[in-house]
């Protein structure tokens, strides 16, 4: 059994005050007053706030080791830490449009690592190829295409259990190829797209759940043709990761698509890491990275994209800490387990100080 103090826990729902949680065997067992302990607490640790940890479903390496091209385990705990760092204990590592042969050593490095006991992955996001090369961002042209069946089967069956979130155009690809991949529990994300309104709207119709980085590669909104942001926005349930560094997207726009879309907008960091090999050489200018001279991701973690949330986009800082927890683990459909400290939950927090510092995560 161990016990946590804080002077505030953040639930998922409600603020606690001079409360601890107990748990036991990696499961959260009560949550209680401090004037409900008795005796000596010897295994514990003690945080200005304590609250569910961070899960970011997009992030493509760390220390210099971008995964796709150094797909191994030391790539993955070296990500692993980087997260930890940043209060994140479950993340996606992704991998941008890519060769086959790629992708594939990929999916072995991850099987690799969970069987070495690796901790934090629950799987792999592909963002690509299957998208649009009139979006493609810093993706490789070359490597973009529609997918057949066929490649698509034989892709699932060699990631089986590890491919977790696939993130794809669907105007280029066929209802029956979105069919073959939901059907294989994999989560289809809508993004590097043209779609129209029309043509979003009836995506999140018929499969695709969500949308990647929300306005980053997409059809502009316009007013005579809302394009995928405008269909993500007006879905009553279509959820949409946004990246929150004001680089990628003004904090005024995050602040308005918050409004509209409530609890179905999430943060994601969609960090990448220095590298000046392979066809994504990243390089860092003034807060962010770009390759071959576009904007190409993040160098934020997950609490100092809350921190940006709270600061520069007005966004409370309970929702903020959800944006982070309770919503990414609903589309991983995990939030029967993350996401939220509450009993039979697992025991996966952050421990965070007054001014939103990373003081220990606790994995």
């Amino acid at each position: 059994m161990q016990v946590y103090t804080a002077d505030k826990i953040f639930t998922g729902s409600e603020w606690l005050n001079q409360h601890a949680v107990i748990t036991e065997k990696g499961r959260i067992k009560e949550i209680v007053p401090f004037s409900s302990l008795t005796g000596v607490v010897k295994d514990y640790r003690h945080a200005g706030i304590l609250a569910p940890a961070f899960i970011d479903l997009q992030v493509y390496g760390a220390g210099n080791r971008l995964f796709a091209l150094y797909p191994d385990t030391d790539s993955l705990q070296r990500l692993y830490k980087y997260c930890v760092a940043g209060g994140t204990n479950h993340f996606l590592p992704t991998v941008a449009t890519n060769t086959l042969p790629v992708i594939h050593r990929c999916i072995d490095a991850i099987k690799a690592y969970g069987k070495a006991n690796g901790k934090g992955v629950p799987g792999l996001h592909l963002e690509g190829p299957w998208i649009n090369p009139a979006k493609r961002g810093a993706h490789i042209e070359a490597l973009i295409h529609p997918p057949s069946l066929k490649e698509v089967e034989e892709l699932l069956q060699r990631g089986k259990g590890v491919i977790k979130m696939i993130t794809l155009a669907p105007e280029v690809c066929s209802q029956d190829v979105i069919d073959l991949i939901v059907a294989e529990n994999v989560i289809i994300s809508a993004g590097h797209s043209n779609a129209t309104y029309r043509e979003g709207i009836h995506a999140f119709n018929n499969g695709i759940p969500v949308a990647t980085h929300l306005f980053n590669a997409m059809r502009p909104f316009h007013h005579r043709d809302a394009g995928l942001p405008g269909a993500v926005m007006h879905h009553p349930a279509a959820m949409a990761s946004i990246i929150p560094d004001g680089y990628h997207v003004d904090f005024e726009v995050i602040s308005m698509a918050k409004k509209l879309m409530k609890e179905r907008l999430f943060i994601i960091t969609d960090a990448v890491t220095e590298t000046n090999a392979g066809p994504y050489p990243h390089s860092y200018r003034e807060g962010r990275y770009e390759a071959n001279g576009i904007l190409s991701g993040s160098a934020i973690t997950m609490v100092q994209g809350i921190k940006n949330l709270v600061d520069r986009a007005g966004i409370d800082l309970s929702e903020a800490l959800r944006m982070a927890s309770l919503y990414p683990a609903r589309v991983l459909g995990l939030d029967h387990e993350l996401g939220m400290i509450e009993p039979g939950f697992r025991e996966s927090f952050v421990f965070l100080d007054e001014t939103l510092s990373v003081v220990f995560p606790k994995i």
